[in-house]
């Protein structure tokens, strides 16, 4: 593996504008791994308003809610991917055993993210990971959404403890939790 990037905040914290911006800096075919299923009108606006802003002819979408590991381990070497988001691609994961009547516990999502993390490792080219940062907030009231946001910690946990840069971004600025990134703000 080049690069493995990981970036997170906050809803509308600026977090996909900056992943973007640093992934254009990069040489190479540009990948988008979209992992938003398009559910309702509201989402599917968020799903253009995305597209529209790749729209300068450097990326590729791929849609693909659940395999991610699938998808690196096809990408051409030396390439940049940009999975957008680990957030939905939990919650697609827990979907998927709802629908099979399967308990998703934190050890299956380990193992999912254990799985991306060993394709990321063997994929040749750099990729950025965008994830919320769920668990600041207050409990949730009900078991399914703190299980949602635990497995989400999880999942992030496991996979910044493995990127070579980590970065939190609130309000719309970078900050540098792990390796040397570029000191740069996004548009």
């Amino acid at each position: 593996m080049a690069k493995l990037i990981f970036i997170t905040g906050g809803a509308r914290s600026g977090k996909s504008d900056y992943a973007q911006m640093r992934a254009e800096e990069l040489p190479g075919e540009h990948f988008f791994l979209a992992t938003c299923p398009a559910v309702d009108r509201e989402m599917d606006d968020r799903i253009k308003r995305h597209q529209q802003d790749r729209q300068n002819g450097m990326w590729q979408t791929i849609e693909e809610e659940i395999n991610i590991p699938l998808i690196l381990d096809e990408l051409p070497a030396s390439s940049v991917c940009l999975a957008d988001c680990l957030t939905l691609w939990v919650n697609n994961l827990m979907y998927q055993a709802e629908l099979a009547k399967i308990n998703f516990t934190e050890d299956a999502m380990c193992s999912h993210t254990e799985l991306l993390l060993k394709s990321a490792a063997t994929y040749e080219g750099t990729l950025i990971c965008v994830s919320n940062e769920v668990g600041m907030g207050i409990v949730p009231d009900d078991p399914i959404t703190r299980k949602y946001r635990d497995c989400v910690g999880r999942c992030n946990r496991l996979v910044a403890a493995a990127a070579d840069e980590v970065i939190l971004v609130s309000c719309g600025l970078p900050l540098f939790l792990k390796g040397k990134g570029k000191d740069t703000t996004p548009p």
